[in-house]
């Protein structure tokens, strides 16, 4: 089986009513960044920084996977897929992705204020337990935060991702703007040998040199072409 590698971005969960940050209309237009996605909003605010992503958690109780995420999800019948993504909701593994790693964090999750990188204080909630308060204390005592990678902190997984791309026969790349980095220079660590598709409604400028594939659709109609172009 060829290495399928996957790179999804806000893009890829638009459809399924979530929220883009970047977009006119998006989160960031009614949250300035550094208040809701910086270590300094959080030491300035946390209370605000905890509800703010207390209503993220309750907005995936709302939504379903789509399209995209479901025929994403089939290609694992005919492809070793690995779905890096960018984004921190749990949709590609509601739809059932069952390799994905999350550059950015996971917002179903949450860990230590002191520690965030810690596993042994990392811990997965369920929806019941979705609003958590001030007061909430992981392992070692501090604030519980959300697991999530915030502008200024190091992205633990990226050289995870690096060594998946290093090894992809097939790399796509769906619903980013391909601005935010580090996870923009992978494309810099696919082979050269190796098929490239961008998949995204709007012009996407890349800057690479290589030839891709581009497919200029949403991501149900974008995935479900590239399906068809691969499994022919």
């Amino acid at each position: 089986m060829k290495n399928l590698v996957i790179l999804s971005g806000a893009g890829m969960s638009a459809e399924s009513g979530i929220s883009t940050f970047r977009d006119a209309g998006g989160l960031w237009d009614k949250y300035p960044v550094e208040q809701v996605a910086t270590p300094e909003g959080y030491q300035r605010n946390p209370e605000l920084v905890i509800r703010f992503y207390n209503e993220r958690r309750k907005q995936l109780l709302e939504v379903k996977p789509n399209l995209g995420h479901e025929v994403l999800a089939e290609l694992e019948k005919y492809f070793n897929v690995i779905v890096i993504t960018q984004n921190v909701d749990n949709l590609h593994e509601r739809a059932g992705s069952s390799h994905v790693v999350h550059l950015h964090g996971e917002l179903t999750k949450v860990c230590s204020s002191y520690d965030p990188n810690n596993g042994d204080y990392v811990k997965e909630l369920k929806a019941e337990e979705y609003e958590v308060k001030i007061g909430d204390l992981a392992g070692d005592g501090s604030q519980l935060r959300p697991f999530i990678v915030w502008f200024g902190e190091a992205v633990p997984e990226i050289e995870t991702a690096m060594r998946y791309v290093e090894s992809a026969d097939i790399f796509v790349i769906i619903g980013t703007s391909m601005n935010v980095y580090p996870a923009a220079g992978l494309l810099n660590y696919v082979p050269r040998s190796s098929e490239v598709y961008l998949i995204d409604p709007k012009e996407v400028l890349v800057n690479s040199s290589r030839s891709i594939h581009v497919i200029q659709k949403g991501a149900s109609e974008g995935m479900t072409e590239l399906l068809s172009r691969l499994c022919k």
